[in-house]
């Protein structure tokens, strides 16, 4: 296992998981669930996230070979469902629909909108790729941004306003657009 502290790496991956898990562009998801169920405790979703990443970043693998699928197979299929959630951002477009429940910090906040599948597929993907401590410290960094993004919700909200969030959505909708077809390319031999 390569233990290297690379910045440039650190950065490549902390964005790539930060357009992943789209914690600005679903700002406005997040203030709909609060105002169905009332206050979000910013550190448990904070914390549960980085505890479900963590653990499939190393035991996902574990996983996939005891069911017998390969890496290979796993990212292309992780990178069909990056490309819809690109789709998603980019035309505005909502294909799936999570109910809510009382417990809103961690389902559906948590898991799946935070470290839903597309992070977890991403993260798995990028295993192959990325040096483990790159992965690892891109992860806290990110839960780091999710856990003040949630903290400071409506303050974001109003200095961003509509048109800022909507902005971000799209160019963040194109950097994962770009890297479901990296991903595509690479396990696919196009």
């Amino acid at each position: 296992m390569d233990l290297q502290f690379d910045i440039i790496e650190i950065l490549k991956v902390t964005m790539v998981l930060f357009a992943v898990i789209d914690v600005i562009g679903s700002i406005p998801v997040i203030i709909s669930l609060k105002q169905k169920v009332g206050e979000i405790n910013a550190a448990k979703a904070s914390l549960v996230s980085l505890g479900i990443m963590l653990v499939f970043l190393f035991i996902g693998n574990s996983i996939l070979s005891i069911i017998g699928i390969s890496i290979g197979d796993f990212a292309i299929a992780g990178s069909i469902l990056i490309f819809i959630v690109a789709f998603e951002m980019i035309l505005g477009i909502q294909i799936s629909k999570d109910n809510v429940p009382a417990t809103a910090s961690v389902i559906p906040l948590a898991f799946p909108l935070i470290a839903g599948t597309g992070t977890l597929t991403t993260l798995l993907s990028i295993r192959a790729e990325y040096n483990i401590v790159s992965i690892i410290v891109a992860i806290i960094l990110n839960v780091i941004i999710v856990f003040f993004v949630l903290k400071f919700l409506h303050k974001i909200e109003k200095l961003l306003g509509v048109g800022g969030i909507a902005i971000l959505k799209k160019v963040f909708g194109i950097i994962l657009l770009a890297l479901a077809i990296k991903l595509f390319r690479k396990y696919t031999g196009l």
